[in-house]
């Protein structure tokens, strides 16, 4: 057990900087590490794999941990043994699909009192014009005649062998990460060369979609269905947008509900004003971490 009074010396030793612990992706993950670099911080990031690391800038405060994080046990050990420990904020920016990590990260720090903040992506409006069908799982593919269609996956490739299983259409293609694992699972998945197209989605919403690559691979396959995630975020945005103006049907997979109340949500800017600049922190009273419950 750390008592409190021992976190607090250590968090207050000389040369001791605040630090954050952020899970996230390659989303807005890189963004916000930049933001909190450049206001001080010193960060840990958690990424599944070394892919996603190449999106993250080369810093001397920012160290990485790479894998999956095994359940609660795992959460826990990390709050209280890593080399940036004890933190003063935790950050989940994972995908609002990554949804056992949060339940667990949330459930961890609400029983240690570590501060925690969830990034929230707000939904995106239903655009006008859109031919727009809500699946509450990926196995509800299965009840939707797509006979004669062409559909575009965008679920990430971890998902693609169980899309196009469900599918009910010969004519799959899709969007994957340009990394090998993505390639991997999208040939495993039995999409071939021609049906696959490896590009990075942009963080930013577009102000146009004239030109865009998403918009020049529909039009390349003859697209006529779209399936992608209701993640919220510029992601989302662009497919609804591109289904609007083409006059294709959107298969959107329902978000899963969110662990934290609404009050732990906050988007973006919000988030980022709320973690503020580490000097506002320094010194005994910024050791709220991990409260003495973990090693009882």
């Amino acid at each position: 057990m750390i008592a409190g009074s021992e976190a607090a010396d250590a968090a207050a030793a000389p040369g001791r900087r605040p630090s954050i612990w952020l899970l996230g992706g390659t989303g807005e993950g890189p963004l916000i590490v930049s933001r909190l670099l450049a206001a001080g911080w010193s960060v840990q990031i958690s990424l599944v794999s070394e892919d996603a690391l190449r999106a993250y800038p080369s810093h001397s405060r920012l160290q990485s941990r790479l894998g999956a994080l095994a359940g609660p046990g795992a959460i826990e050990a990390e709050l209280l043994d890593a080399p940036l420990a004890p933190f003063r904020w935790v950050i989940d920016a994972s995908h609002p699909f990554a949804a056992l990590i949060s339940a667990d990260l949330a459930a961890v720090c609400t029983r240690g009192g570590q501060p925690l903040l969830r990034l929230w992506r707000p939904p995106v409006p239903q655009r006008p014009g859109t031919r727009l069908i809500l699946l509450d799982q990926l196995e509800d593919l299965a009840g939707i005649d797509l006979a004669g269609e062409r559909l575009l996956l965008a679920i990430g490739a971890r998902h693609l062998a169980r899309a196009v299983a469900l599918a009910r259409t010969s004519a799959c293609f899709a969007r994957i990460l340009p990394n090998p694992t993505s390639l991997r699972q999208a040939l495993a998945a039995g999409l071939g060369d021609g049906a696959l197209a490896c590009h990075r989605p942009g963080t930013e919403p577009p102000a146009s979609t004239a030109g865009s690559i998403e918009r020049a691979l529909l039009e390349h396959w003859s697209i006529s269905a779209v399936l992608c995630r209701q993640s919220g975020g510029p992601t989302e945005q662009l497919w609804q947008q591109l289904c609007a103006e083409l006059g294709l049907t959107l298969l959107l997979l329902r978000r899963p509900a969110e662990p934290l109340p609404e009050s732990g949500l906050w988007p973006l800017e919000e988030l980022l004003a709320q973690v503020g600049r580490p000097e506002a922190h320094w010194g005994a009273e910024s050791a709220q971490v991990l409260g003495h419950q973990l090693r009882q």
